[in-house]
């Protein structure tokens, strides 16, 4: 039956209308991200990413169009004309599927043809970074031990052959497919006892065509052999003794075995039969068992094993060289480091004037304390984790924690104030890490809105950030919000509009733009607004790892960027590495593995891939500017052959690393994923003697955090000064412990503000001392000073938070040093944590202070005198008096809580409701009379103190408990 004429007609119609719609969809997001690309002068990256992968879709379909579909058009082609009935019958299975297919046999060509030309060209232009490194690869200077090739070859030559080898492999397989089932349909060959018919052309055709296969194979077999600098085989990554004197051999014989196999298929052109194939088939299954299999089966099971230390000595040896060579580690320092448990008052004095400054403030605790204090408002927001640089406060360097206003959930959820008015964040936030104000609390050197100038003027607004919004429309008829307005009273009174002057995001005022992002985001307001002119612009893509992961796709980012004020700005400092998985010889480990700490398992950073890498340079530092998203790209190690590759496919986005400006300079460090990747490769790595790698009884680990049992203690950023060194150094710090103890074994550290040529250092103790490791230093603390840290749990009220357990070489050993935070214990959301005690541990000696000097006092006597004014920046300060009100408002609170938790027990819930009412009013005098004391006395380990009403400082009016609703019976 013949469809009627009109629904006829409406099928092409609508798919006409589907293609126009795919096709407008496919264009908006083509076009709109080369509008981005030249919003922010960009555009040679789009252009060379885009025209590269064209051409590799367009070559990789073209060719695997043409060799598959020559290949069925000579099986056609070459189909007997009387097929059916030449080998003593026809076939009614293939006269079946002949009889259906026929009639349509153009179309399934083209089609079939268009999408395996479809998958294959995506497949290909997927490849792009291949192709790019292997045209425009430099020479690493460094040669392989085994074929003394340069180690480029196998970083970007062996991995363009391979794909190579796939692709034509995977035309070759799938021609002999498509062929023989031409042949077959058309009469070609029949399946019929007592074995297989075919015609003189469909034999000669598949012979050439599984022939052209096993030359193939023996081209693979030769190339393989340079595939053997990263085998796993043996006991180290990379060539072993099995693979140098069995494998390699065998791989050479294989491939001339196969290359002579290949001859006989050829052979089976000119002769009739199957013999010369079946020889070839035959004698190339064998020797690939034999020859590749067996062969070094044996050579490791009766040469090797019993003598793998003396056998695999060179080849540990190689792999030793190579693996300190691509994770940047070659140059790492190992000095023998004594760790004393006890130092002389001489020792103590010319180390003490450094542990002042040392950083309290812990960055992953503090953030609900910022929140609390600087928020603001409700739609402003901090991240989970704040960030660690260095200022000079008072004309000396200083760490510092930081982090930015910016701008969340509006408060009330619309089109408009979504993309339109809540478009920007608001200042910047610092304290230094080694000081508080009287209550714990950070001693802000910028903060609030508009912000102080503590670290001289700059640019507020924070356009580009972490938390940005997913895009906003700025700089049009809308007013945006700056920020609120407070009245002298200090109660906010309405809100500071702005509108956006700056050159970031993309020009959105003619319609035909606004079709196109209206397409890209599904949103139609784009169109209709009113707010929206020819003076608007649209910001997206506004995170600083996406923004430079777009312009500088060939690296991987830290997972950390930070921001820093510079010249008057506020830039996100981002850092970037070249890594690869082929540098031979050199050990393979997962990259999110390495980088796996408690920061990333609580979601604080975010999670690396888990590619396999074994090369890893910080060839890059990135810029992004917070108030117009301007993106800089400074190279930091030049000397890398894998960023000069890239730089020369990209051309000239990448700057020479003397344009990095000298403000910019001093707030660069050493980045802290690379630091994880460094540090877990040198647990092994350290040692650098063959036979002893081989024994490993010398190998380390990263310990456990003290806070969770489960997951790597993170590095931390801290000045500190190292042995022999006059001068204290801003560093990224880590210890190590044996691999089957919690002992300490080792300190490292590298200078943060160094070059990209920075060597790490490490103290290595002796192995026959038992200094405690993390863990060990975290149960003494909880064992030594638990009095102490109870009293600061006021009735259950209140809990303790442990800080980070920063380590620090200090006379002669090494120093623990750990804040203690006291936060509310009622769960809300307006509590926060403040900072009320420092615990420190030197050898076996435990002490606990209100301040770093009162701790260090108790272990080391007055002999370790710090500077005596409270209120620099070197120490933290916390109150030193009690007042008679402070005493009486701890009293009753204790006595409400104590009230609250009889009633409970005696099922009383009307008492037990009264009682936290109690309690509530309790807290709130004690915010009062901590208004008018200065504090609590010091404590220490052998003195159990009166309840401290120092904790409830932490009870603010935000963070006092609200009384509980009267359970139910």
């Amino acid at each position: 039956m013949r469809m009627p004429r009109r629904p006829r007609l409406l099928v092409p119609v609508a798919i006409t209308l589907v293609a126009i719609v795919i096709l407008f969809f496919v264009f908006a997001g083509v076009f709109t991200d080369w509008l981005w690309f030249d919003s922010i002068g960009y555009t040679s990256v789009f252009s060379t990413m885009l025209v590269t992968q064209l051409l590799l879709f367009v070559f990789g379909a073209l060719l695997m169009g043409g060799i598959v579909g020559g290949n069925i058009l000579i099986a056609f082609r070459s189909r007997p004309l009387f097929g059916i009935g030449m080998f003593g019958g026809s076939s009614q299975g293939a006269d079946r599927y002949r009889a259906a297919l026929d009639p349509h046999r153009k179309m399934i060509f083209i089609v079939g043809l268009a999408v395996l030309g479809l998958f294959t060209g995506s497949s290909t232009a997927g490849q792009w970074k291949t192709w790019l490194l292997f045209i425009n690869g430099m020479p690493f200077g460094q040669t392989d031990p085994l074929f003394k090739y340069d180690v480029s070859f196998f970083m970007f030559t062996y991995p363009f052959i391979r794909m190579v080898l796939n692709f034509l492999f995977t035309a070759v397989i799938i021609s002999v497919v498509a062929a023989a089932i031409v042949h077959y349909l058309y009469g070609g060959f029949r399946l019929q006892s007592p074995g297989v018919h075919a015609t003189r052309a469909a034999r000669v055709h598949l012979s050439v065509l599984v022939g052209l296969f096993v030359l193939l194979k023996a081209v693979a077999y030769w190339v393989d052999r340079y595939g053997l600098v990263f085998s796993d085989r043996g006991k180290v990554f990379g060539a072993s003794y099995t693979d140098v004197n069995a494998v390699l051999p065998a791989k050479s014989i294989l491939a001339i075995i196969a290359l002579i196999c290949a001859i006989l298929f050829f052979a089976g052109v000119v002769r009739p039969g199957g013999m010369l194939p079946g020889v070839g088939l035959g004698l190339l299954v064998l020797s690939a068992v034999l020859v590749g299999g067996v062969y070094p089966v044996l050579v490791e099971q009766f040469q090797v094993k019993p003598n793998q230390q003396s056998k695999e000595r060179e080849f540990i040896d190689r792999n030793i060289q190579a693996t300190r060579s691509a994770y940047g580690v070659a140059s790492a320092e190992v000095t023998a480091y004594g760790a004393k448990t006890q130092g002389t008052q001489q020792e103590i004095q010319s180390e003490v004037s450094t542990i002042p400054g040392v950083r309290l403030l812990d960055p992953t605790v503090l953030p609900p304390t910022y929140e609390q204090l600087q928020q603001i408002k409700g739609y402003y927001q901090f991240p989970d984790q704040l960030d660690v640089d260095r200022y000079k406060i008072d004309g000396v360097s200083r760490d510092t924690v930081v982090a930015v206003r910016e701008i969340g959930r509006p408060p009330d959820r619309n089109w408009i104030n979504d993309h339109l008015v809540y478009t920007h964040g608001f200042g910047f936030v610092a304290s230094p890490g080694s000081k508080t104000d009287p209550q714990g609390k950070p001693d802000f050197l910028v903060k609030d809105i508009p912000p102080t100038n503590g670290l001289g003027q700059f640019e507020p607004r924070i356009y580009f950030g972490e938390h940005s919004p997913d895009y906003s429309i700025v700089g049009g008829a809308n007013k945006e919000l700056d920020f609120p307005e407070q009245s002298s009273n200090g109660q906010g009174s309405g809100q500071v509009n702005t509108t956006y002057t700056g050159k970031g995001g993309v020009a959105i005022g003619n319609f035909f733009t606004r079709m196109l992002y209206a397409g890209k985001y599904g949103e139609t307001n784009l169109l209709l607004s009113s707010a929206i002119n020819d003076k608007s612009r649209i910001l997206y893509n506004r995170d600083p790892r996406d923004r430079v992961q777009q312009v500088a796709p060939f690296l991987t980012l830290d997972g950390d960027p930070y921001p820093a004020i510079v010249n008057g700005r506020i830039l996100w400092i981002v850092d970037g590495y070249t890594m690869s998985e082929d540098y031979p010889y050199a050990e393979r480990r997962s990259f999110g593995d390495m980088t796996r700490d408690t920061s990333t398992d609580r979601l604080l950073t975010p999670q690396q891939p888990r590619d396999q890498i074994n090369y890893i340079r910080n060839s890059v530092k990135a810029t992004v500017d917070a108030y117009d998203g301007t993106v800089s790209l400074y190279a930091w190690d030049e000397k890398d052959p894998l960023l000069q590759t890239w730089q020369k496919a990209f051309g000239g986005v990448i700057k020479p690393k003397s344009q990095i400006s000298p403000q910019l300079m001093e707030h660069l460090r050493y980045p802290e994923d690379l630091f994880k990747v460094q540090r877990d490769i040198l647990g092994q790595y350290h040692v650098t003697n063959a036979d002893a790698f081989y024994g490993g009884q010398d190998f380390w680990k990263v310990p456990e955090d003290p806070a969770s049992s489960k997951t790597k203690q993170p590095p931390y950023y801290v000045t500190l000064r190292m042995p022999n060194e006059t001068d204290p150094r801003f560093s990224l710090t880590t210890t190590m412990v044996p691999n089957a103890r919690d002992n300490l074994a080792a300190f490292m550290a590298v200078d943060a503000t160094g070059g990209a040529d920075t060597k790490i250092r490490i103290l290595q103790l002796p192995s026959e001392t038992t200094i405690p490791g993390p863990k060990q230093a975290q149960n003494a603390f909880d064992t030594k000073a638990a009095s102490v840290l109870n009293d600061l749990r006021i009735g259950g009220t209140t809990e303790t938070l442990n800080g980070n357990l920063l380590t620090l070489p200090f006379g002669g050993g090494l120093l623990y040093v750990q804040p203690v935070y006291v936060q509310p214990k009622v769960q809300n959301s307006a509590r926060y944590p403040t900072l009320f005690r420092v615990l420190v541990m030197f050898g076996n000696d435990v002490g606990v202070g209100n301040t770093l000097k009162d701790a260090l006092d108790q272990v080391f006597g007055q002999s370790a005198q710090t500077p005596a004014n409270p209120t620099t920046p070197d120490q933290p300060t916390t109150p030193t008096g009690v007042t008679p009100d402070l005493t009486s408002a701890i009293n009753n609170a204790q006595k409400a809580y104590d009230d609250g938790q009889e009633a409970i027990k005696k099922g009383d819930f009307a008492a037990y409701g009264e009682a936290q009412k109690r309690l509530a009013e309790a807290l709130k005098e004690l915010e009062a009379a901590l208004g008018k004391g200065t504090g609590t006395p010091s404590a220490t380990p052998s003195a159990t103190p009166s309840p401290n009403p120092s904790a409830a400082a932490a009870a603010t009016p935000a963070a006092s408990p609200t009384p509980s609703p009267t359970p139910s019976s």
